[in-house]
């Protein structure tokens, strides 16, 4: 029998293989045992799920062996976007959540991701005390599970639409009015998700004509992972290229937490870019003031901005868990990954995709150019950062060299000699000139990761085939 094993973002695994019901069960009461272990029950528990195949059942099984074990239970009536469970802890108190998703993996996947009561995805001592619980009871009949109709008249279980109060909560964070008399025509995507009538209903409402496509919900997410990089969104290219009215085209994954961003050209502009000019903007034109986030794998364009204004930037491993601590704690603007999430001072410490397309909206229509232009603008200011992300999918074989190779890497790479070495989350080889590459094996897939940066794209390209070549070797 597998173990249950949390990664970057909760526990993941295949359905019906080990993602099943009896295992959906047994971490349930593990996580009703470590709520109760902290005397932070009586407060309750959110449990919500994405589009996901099954997603209402896990919810219920869920509810039904919460209340078993005394926890008050407040579940969602819909799918709904991680960043929106995030804010219904924040708002009513509760102890924290159970959000069945898998975020942007394939549909053949699902998860728990539980967050805590400040509201973001608990933090790696909170998953292993639950892992430990959790595998300790596998195979066993560990839980007293309530029926839900009883649960219901006993008030132990309550059905909410955390929703409407999101959506107020976005109106005071985001310039609707500013987006409106732009008057541009805006492409959504939501890639079969949750995050259906979020950026849409907002962007209808301040007055914008808004095109949505794959705007209902596809468990199966129309064949696709619902990965809003590149690769997965050529519908959204296609539609914004082939349209001159069309300013931008957004899009999030399937649970709404992450997001991808279309110029009006149908070029896909990184969250890389999106993260550094997002706070140039929230700095020159709104007038925040602070410090900024990255995890390790993130571009030090943020860092050249940070720099610009007279601020700094924090460094964190990869997962949006350390990023959300300093938004809990007030101490940055702004905090996001390469992996695109994001989230702001005062709002949630999770990622939030459906905050990152409407702030784009909004930085467009205020400054009335296209992302590209707006880049080359940031570039005249602090320099230029080219990006890449390789994935290497693990094979016996590579698995088994990795460890080693890791253990002792090279002093030099494509002619830069290594100015330092950060080992906070995989080995990251800081050169001399300022570029950098990073190597670590992803927390969600079977797969190392090669993050590769450099000041001109002919620079990352013999970084990145260096960097990957001494992997592959």
């Amino acid at each position: 029998m597998n173990q249950i094993k949390f990664g970057t973002s909760g526990w993941r695994g295949i359905f019906a293989e080990d993602f099943t019901l009896d295992n959906v069960r047994v971490v349930t009461q593990a996580i009703a045992d470590f709520v109760r272990a902290e005397n932070s029950f009586a407060a309750g528990l959110v449990v919500g799920h994405d589009s996901r195949f099954f997603g209402e059942r896990f919810a219920r099984e869920t509810a039904r062996v919460l209340a078993g074990a005394g926890v008050p239970v407040f579940i969602c009536k819909r799918d709904t976007p991680t960043p929106v469970i995030a804010y219904e802890i924040m708002r009513r108190g509760t102890a924290g959540a159970i959000n069945f998703t898998a975020s942007h993996n394939p549909y053949e996947y699902n998860g728990i991701k539980f967050s805590t009561a400040w509201g973001g995805p608990a933090l790696p001592e909170v998953t292993a005390e639950i892992e430990r619980r959790a595998n300790a009871m596998l195979g066993e009949v560990c839980y007293r599970d309530m029926p839900l109709d009883q649960a219901v008249r006993s008030g132990l279980v309550e059905e909410i639409n955390p929703m409407p109060d999101y959506l107020d909560a976005l109106r005071s964070k985001v310039n609707l009015d500013a987006i409106g008399r732009s008057g541009m025509t805006v492409v959504f995507n939501p890639m079969f998700g949750a995050g259906r009538d979020y950026v849409d209903c907002l962007l209808v409402e301040a007055g914008l004509l808004v095109q949505t496509i794959n705007g209902v919900r596809d468990p199966y997410f129309g064949g696709l992972p619902p990965d809003p990089g590149p690769t997965h969104l050529n519908d959204l290219v296609t539609r914004v290229k082939n349209d001159k009215r069309i300013a931008l085209g957004l899009a999030t994954d399937g649970d709404a937490d992450r997001y991808g961003i279309i110029d009006a050209d149908g070029s896909f502009i990184e969250p890389n870019y999106i993260l550094a000019l997002l706070y140039d903007y929230l700095v020159r034109r709104k007038g925040e003031k602070g410090d900024a986030a990255r995890s390790v794998a993130t571009s030090h364009f943020l860092d050249a901005v940070a720099a610009h204004h007279g601020y700094a930037v924090r460094e964190t491993p990869v997962g949006f868990k350390y990023i959300g601590e300093f938004i809990r704690d007030n101490q940055i603007v702004i905090g996001g990954e390469e992996s695109a999430g994001l989230s702001l001072r005062g709002h949630v410490p999770d990622k939030d995709g459906v905050l990152a397309c409407l702030l784009v909206a909004e930085m467009v229509a205020v400054e009335g150019k296209t992302l590209g232009q707006l880049l080359k603008d940031l570039y005249r200011r602090v320099g230029e950062f080219h990006t890449e992300r390789s994935n290497l999918r693990l094979s016996m074989d590579l698995a088994a060299k990795i460890p080693g190779k890791l253990a002792a890497p090279p002093d030099r790479m494509a002619g830069r000699a290594v100015k330092e070495l950060v080992t906070t989350d995989g080995v990251k080889m800081i050169f001399e000139d300022g570029s950098w590459a990073l190597f670590r094996k992803s927390g969600t897939e079977p797969v190392v990761r090669v993050y590769t940066e450099a000041g001109s794209r002919e620079d990352l390209e013999d970084l990145t085939r260096a960097a990957v070549g001494f992997i592959e070797a």
